[in-house]
């Protein structure tokens, strides 16, 4: 009778091991739920969006949360989120400041802190914002990033000590979604948007774990950003000509200096025009049109 008790503890203990174990967690941010959090749609404050060129920007992270759900979950192993610090957040955005501060119609860029943005704040808490750091339009940065970590069958040689410190029995998926929204926060406008992904693979012993999760988080935001910041070079271009397409989309204003209005401003563009016309590129009516979007 003994024997036969310790057979079936081992089978079972077995059939335990061997089991799909599977650990899921993520931390997410979310637009949507940053400007309206009562899922109503706030009446737009104004038809047309006002820009003024050279254009104040600011441009942060909304509020995010973090998740973490698990099926048969492993019993050896705690897997916890990991949300981005403020020192990530802080490193990523200003990746994207720098690439719109090298835009010509960008006058100043604002990197502001998650302390200044409150969950559910909606276009209120963009006002204040707006009055705070003097911008005009806003990059919103949300995220999405979940972790599946799975036991696979070297598993079975955590029975040892030795197996839990060195067999990377652990596969782990981390997959991150980033995405920015332009605003324009007087009209209460979408601008346009720009998204980023990637996708991680690899492997973990149980000890290591925690450790591996959290460097495969930062690297996924890491490159997520990367590839954010080429699609929103892409989307800028693809906004620039939607204005050229269609002018009354956006009213421009232009700042003094910037937009013209002085003599020697008035004596290029005449040259410009004179040029583009010599050359059969454009009418003179066409050269002297309102400056669009650089």
């Amino acid at each position: 009778m003994l024997g036969k008790s310790r057979f079936s503890v081992i089978c079972t203990l077995l059939l335990t091991l061997t089991a799909c174990a599977t650990q899921q967690t993520g931390s997410r941010s979310s637009v949507v739920s940053y400007l309206y959090p009562d899922k109503a749609v706030p009446q737009t404050l104004t038809a047309i969006p006002q820009l003024t060129l050279p254009l104040r920007m600011g441009i942060a992270f909304v509020p995010g949360t973090s998740s973490n759900r698990s099926s048969n979950a492993m019993p050896w192993v705690e897997v916890q989120s990991n949300p981005l610090t403020e020192n990530h957040k802080a490193q990523m955005l200003n990746s994207v400041a720098a690439h719109f501060g090298a835009q010509p119609f960008v006058g100043h860029i604002e990197v502001i802190p998650s302390a200044y943005l409150t969950a559910g704040g909606s276009f209120a808490n963009l006002d204040q914002l707006k009055a705070m750091f003097n911008i005009d339009v806003i990059a919103l940065v949300s995220y999405d990033q979940v972790q599946f970590t799975d036991d696979s069958k070297l598993s079975l040689s955590y029975l040892t000590l030795v197996g839990a410190y060195l067999v990377a029995g652990q596969k782990n998926d981390t997959n991150t979604l980033m995405d920015t929204a332009v605003y324009a926060i007087d009209s209460r406008t979408l601008l346009f948007r720009a998204p980023g992904t990637n996708q991680l693979k690899g492997r973990s012993t149980p000890v290591d774990l925690q450790k591996e999760l959290r460097q495969d988080s930062l690297q996924g935001f890491l490159q997520a950003n990367d590839d954010m910041i080429k699609n929103l070079e892409t989307q800028l271009q693809q906004f620039k000509q939607q204005l050229q397409q269609n002018p009354d989309a956006v009213k421009l204003n232009y700042k003094p200096g910037y937009g013209g209005g002085s003599c020697g401003v008035s004596v290029m563009l005449l040259l410009l025009c004179l040029w583009l016309k010599a050359n059969g590129n454009i009418s003179l009516r066409q050269a002297a049109a309102p400056r669009q979007l650089q």
